[in-house]
């Protein structure tokens, strides 16, 4: 396992030594934005992590390796690369680590890795969820199935709004995972702070949403993860009705186009923020960043002993 699992040295040290370490996903650097927006947002994320006194671990796969922990110029140079990326969910590593690839990881494939690694807490944007006609398609993402057979808790902003949300909520139910506003009772809807729906709980602050992971995972020692979810700042937020009648548009163009599978949601995510003018792109940095600092400050209370 040990030549499969490289943890960066940086990283490798901070678990030893019980402090905070935050696991971020890959597929931001090489699927999410353009260059070089992907690459000062993915430093940004960590730099906002090592502010609050935490140590971002990044994780992607390179030559079949699953790799821990980041320096600078490695996210520069997957930025500049990131065609050479495959996204890589839970069903691919074993062909990517098969054949020695390139894979970025999703949600689900970070959130295996990062529990491998024995990091509890993850940070990323939105999560994937069941997508829109998926009574027809069965479209429904793995970082679903995943919150509900790994411990790891994900701070997020919701799931991603190009999502059927209130079908979303009833499967992470159904997977038996909390689903906890941070200081809200309101699920968010990514880009907006309040989809109309509720969590099924809330926590008021870090060390609350730190003793929440411990009973669940110390004490009860359950196997699924827990989804904390943080809304998007509300001066920074883009307007809910701008979005929707992009997404709307966004998800018309992708039948026309049939487009399917993994090209989903990226297709969308690259529409809606080019018939905003670039409105939910920014929105999008400010709500991952927002996430890092309070996925940061859980993962330190998390050290305390």
């Amino acid at each position: 396992m040990e030549k499969l699992l490289q943890i960066s040295q940086e990283v490798r040290e901070a678990l030893e030594k019980g402090q905070a370490v935050v696991a971020l996903e890959s597929t931001i650097i090489t699927h999410g934005m353009e260059y070089p927006t992907n690459v000062q947002t993915a430093l940004g994320v960590e730099e906002e992590i090592r502010n609050k006194g935490a140590i971002p671990a990044t994780i992607i796969v390179t030559k079949g390796i699953l790799r821990v922990g980041l320096t600078q110029d490695e996210i520069e140079e997957i930025g500049k690369n990131k065609h050479q990326y495959q996204k890589c969910s839970r069903r691919d590593l074993a062909q990517i680590i098969a054949q020695k690839g390139y894979g970025s990881t999703t949600v689900a494939a970070t959130m295996m890795i990062a529990h491998m690694a024995g990091i509890k807490v993850f940070v990323t944007g939105g999560i994937g969820g069941v997508h829109r006609g998926a009574e027809h398609t069965f479209d429904i993402s793995a970082d679903l199935v995943e919150l509900g057979q790994t411990p790891v808790a994900v701070v997020c902003a919701g799931a991603k709004s190009i999502l059927d949300i209130p079908k979303t909520l009833e499967y992470l139910e159904t997977q038996g995972v909390p689903v906890v506003g941070y200081k809200t009772k309101h699920f968010p809807n990514f880009f907006t702070p309040d989809s109309g729906l509720l969590c099924s709980t809330f926590v008021n602050s870090s060390q609350e949403a730190s003793e929440l992971i411990k009973a669940q995972f110390d004490i009860l020692k359950l196997k699924n993860g827990i989804l904390f979810c943080v809304p998007v700042p509300q001066d920074q937020a883009a307007d809910g009705q701008i979005v929707q009648q992009a997404i709307d548009k966004a998800l018309k163009e992708m039948d026309e186009q049939n487009v399917n599978g993994a090209l989903v949601t990226p297709f969308l995510l690259k529409r809606v923020n080019e018939i905003t003018d670039g409105m939910s792109s920014k929105s999008n940095v400010a709500l991952i960043r927002n996430n890092a600092r309070v996925g940061a400050e859980i993962a330190i209370q998390l050290c305390q002993k």
